[in-house]
């Protein structure tokens, strides 16, 4: 007999499936720590990424809802608003005209750049902590989730090695022109759809390739034929990625649909065998996947272009916003190496997208010459060299001086859609076709065993030294009214009602939209920061018109002064609050001469109520 201890009947089922699961767990874990290890290469290109991008940013992270990129603090303002505004999908509050500002004719938010995609996947994020956390999330993702998103590609498309996919990553990611587009830019540094994108006409366009086909016995030539259920999915896909783009940034999907059609037609002039071979299919999956997206799209774009508060034109000068010849051999003020003196070749601090300096320009084109690849390396210089020279807009400008010779953005400027597009962010396309250059020549020369093995690389890394990016600054910003944080606005205004704030929000002093931001968009706001159909004779403006009683306020934030005020001042008052849909009237202690308007605004509407933090009337 055997001396083990009897074991109770039910224990025997319970120790089987203790058993099972350490067995079945054991596995699981192996493939996981196995995965790590096979990817790890690629988990420390994400990680130093995403601690780059951090750095960049880290002025926001104390205090993101005190904290202010410094350069360009408007738009900033205007995109918490708009993540505030899309969050509010989440709690089935949302439509593509949005009666959250410019009471009562609202916002066509297909016609603004409002990053919907981006502003539902993260609600949480903001009906949780707030749009300003959301902001410097994005801000930060935006860059590191693009710069990881071309390094796959280039590692897992172009086979390249791991560090020259990932200087060319770096690059797509962190060049001078998304650093600059960083300062409140969302809708423009969220690229990483791109080569998803590109990866996807890649795939569809080598699915559309029979081969060049063999000779049988009898000298005919056979192909397998194109792979049409990977065309399908790869059409479809790419269906997908272009309708999310769509509601992420229409531009950068513009602007990546111009780069890549000058490349296909590079690319076909050099390889005219591949071009006749899949020319056929490769037209017939773009049509599908055309069809697809439109099945989605056709709505949102006729809203955005003929839909109520829809524009159909673009409002920005392309004369104004055209790069300068010479900041294409100037370092950007927000790399290590820039001076603040070369942002007088640009219109502003988000918009230093053609500031690669002469010595990446120089390795570039060296890379260019010495690179192999020559039907790749031929597109990329082609859709270079056009994208560049658009880049100039109408009329070349040198050194801050006008030129009179035309631009090539001449032929095409006034075209629909084209005229919504700023012609200096052309250039924002050069980052990946510079890129690509340089992961080309290293991979080539990673490749070798000569002296080009430690040459290349060293070129292209001392290349890329002085436009190394700065972190951006940032600057302290008023704290939000008492009155607004505290929920005491419901005491005047019922939810979703209107609020009106002194002074009312304007493109240039846009800081009452902060309220709104902060209580979750949940009352409405006159006039504001935004595009609409308010220029000359219907045309793209941003803002609107100003009422009486609103220019009135103005003058006095303004000024200081005492306005004299009657009964016809009463009487408009009263018509403007109406058209407003007005519940209540607000005003803070910390607004401009205080003092003058809380006077003006007694003598207009009567005596106020003190709420918290601020001054009310109910009107």
């Amino acid at each position: 007999m055997s001396s083990a201890a009897p074991t109770a009947p039910d224990a025997a089922p319970e120790q089987a499936f203790r058993l099972a699961d350490r067995v079945n767990r054991r596995p699981r874990a192996t493939r996981l720590l196995a995965a790590v290890r096979r990817h790890r290469a690629d988990l420390l290109a994400a990680l130093i990424f995403a601690v780059l991008a951090g750095w960049l940013t880290h002025g926001l992270w104390p205090d993101p809802g005190g904290r202010i990129l410094a350069l360009n603090p408007e738009d900033q303002t205007l995109y918490e608003w708009f993540l505030a505004v899309d969050a509010r999908a989440l709690l089935g509050d949302f439509d593509l005209l949005t009666d959250r500002l410019n009471a009562p004719d609202g916002v066509n938010l297909m016609a603004n750049t409002t990053v919907i995609a981006l502003g539902v996947l993260f609600a949480p994020v903001t009906l949780s902590l707030g749009a300003p956390v959301t902001f410097a999330l994005l801000a930060a993702a935006n860059l590191a989730g693009t710069a990881l998103a071309w390094y796959l590609l280039f590692h897992r498309t172009l086979h390249a090695r791991r560090l020259a996919a990932a200087l060319g990553g770096g690059l797509c990611g962190f060049g001078p022109g998304m650093v600059s587009q960083t300062n409140s830019h969302l809708h423009m540094t969220a690229q990483w759809l791109v080569p998803v994108i590109v990866w996807l006409v890649v795939r569809l366009l080598r699915a559309s390739d029979p081969g060049p086909g063999s000779t049988d016995e009898t000298g005919r030539t056979r192909t397998t034929g194109p792979d049409r259920r990977r065309q399908f999915t790869s059409a479809a896909g790419l269906a997908g990625a272009v309708t999310a783009q769509v509601f992420i940034g229409e531009e950068v999907l513009f602007l990546a649909a111009i780069t890549l059609l000058v490349m296909a037609i590079g690319y076909a002039v050099a390889d005219r065998d591949l071009a006749r071979r899949a020319l056929p299919g490769f037209a017939g999956g773009l049509a599908i996947a055309a069809g697809l997206a439109l099945l989605v799209l056709g709505y949102p774009l006729w809203f955005q272009f003929a839909g109520p508060q829809g524009v159909a034109d673009g409002m920005f000068t392309p004369a104004y916003f055209s790069a300068d010849l010479s900041s294409w051999w100037t370092l950007s003020p927000l790399s290590v190496a820039g001076s603040d003196e070369s942002a007088r070749l640009t219109t502003g601090p988000a918009e230093y997208n053609t500031f690669l300096g002469w010595p990446l320009l120089l390795v570039a084109a060296v890379c260019a010459i010495w690179a192999g690849r020559r039907r790749l390396v031929f597109a990329c210089v082609v859709a270079g060299l056009v994208m560049g020279a658009l880049s100039l807009g109408p009329e070349v400008v040198l050194g801050g001086t006008r030129t009179a010779i035309p631009g090539p953005y001449a032929l095409i400027g006034g075209l629909p859609v084209v005229d919504g597009a700023l012609p200096m962010r052309f250039a924002l396309a050069l980052l990946p076709i510079v890129a690509t250059l340089l992961v080309l020549a290293v991979d080539r020369a990673l490749r070798s065993s000569g002296r080009a093995r430690r040459l290349v690389p060293l070129a292209v890394g001392v290349a890329l030294l002085p436009i190394f990016p700065a972190s951006l600054p940032t600057a302290g910003r008023p704290p939000v009214p008492e009155f607004v944080t505290g929920g005491h606005w419901r005491q005047c205004v019922p939810p979703g009602g209107v609020l009106v704030p002194v002074p009312l929000p304007t493109p240039k002093e846009p800081w009452p939209m902060r309220w709104a931001t902060a209580a979750d968009a949940g009352f409405r706001l006159p006039e504001g920061f935004f595009i609409g159909p308010y220029g000359r004779g219907g045309t793209a403006a941003m803002g609107t018109f100003k009422q009486p009683t609103s220019a009135l306020l103005a003058d006095v934030a303004r000024r200081g002064d005492q306005p004299a005020i009657g009964d016809e001042q009463r009487r408009q008052a009263a018509r403007d609050a109406d058209f407003w849909g007005a519940s209540c009237v607000a005003l803070t202690d910390d607004a401009p001469h205080a003092e003058s308007l809380r006077t003006t605004l007694e003598q207009l509407y009567g005596p106020a109520t003190r709420i918290a933090d601020a001054w009310t009337w109910r009107v």
